[in-house]
């Protein structure tokens, strides 16, 4: 079953520096931590903080292509999690029906914040990945949101049109 989750944050994990998007399950007091890429996380907390490129980067041309072919992303879910890779798919649906895209998670939800779609988790993932949110408040400092807030703010839009064609 599909569990609905909203975005809770992304914190850097300060053991890999690697970044860590928290997704909040709905009505219950547990969050799912995906372990992600620095772009997939740039390209959701850009996203997130309402900051547009001066030129569509990679998210953006996938999401362009996506309604160009007159489709629209109508809910991404993270399906499972196998080892420690996590799976996700994008459901795109069309007036000519419906179709689904294999995915990692953090480009799932790239796609869901740039389109308004609604983000699920399967709950048989929640149940056996998902940890108390008491546990992450305890963990998550102001310092480190302060970090990524710093980040976007000190973000230059000339950093992502290095590339001009």
């Amino acid at each position: 079953m599909e569990k609905p989750v909203s975005i809770h944050g992304l914190a850097m994990d300060p053991k890999n520096n690697s970044p860590i998007l928290l997704l909040k399950e709905e009505g219950v007091q547990r969050a799912l931590p995906v372990w992600i890429g620095m772009y997939e996380a740039n390209a959701i907390a850009t996203s997130l903080a309402g900051m547009e490129p001066p030129r569509p980067m990679t998210h953006d041309l996938l999401l362009n292509t996506i309604a160009k072919a007159g489709f629209k992303v109508s809910r991404v879910v993270i399906t499972e999690l196998k080892e420690t890779t996590f799976f996700a798919v994008i459901h795109l649906t069309s007036s000519s029906g419906a179709m689904e895209l294999d995915s990692r998670p953090s480009d799932a939800v790239a796609l869901a914040v740039r389109s308004d779609a609604p983000i699920f988790v399967m709950e048989e993932v929640l149940n056996s990945s998902a940890v108390d949110m008491s546990t992450i408040q305890g963990e998550t400092t102001s310092s480190e949101r302060d970090e990524w807030l710093e980040m976007l703010e000190n973000m230059d839009p000339e950093d992502y049109s290095k590339y001009k064609m």
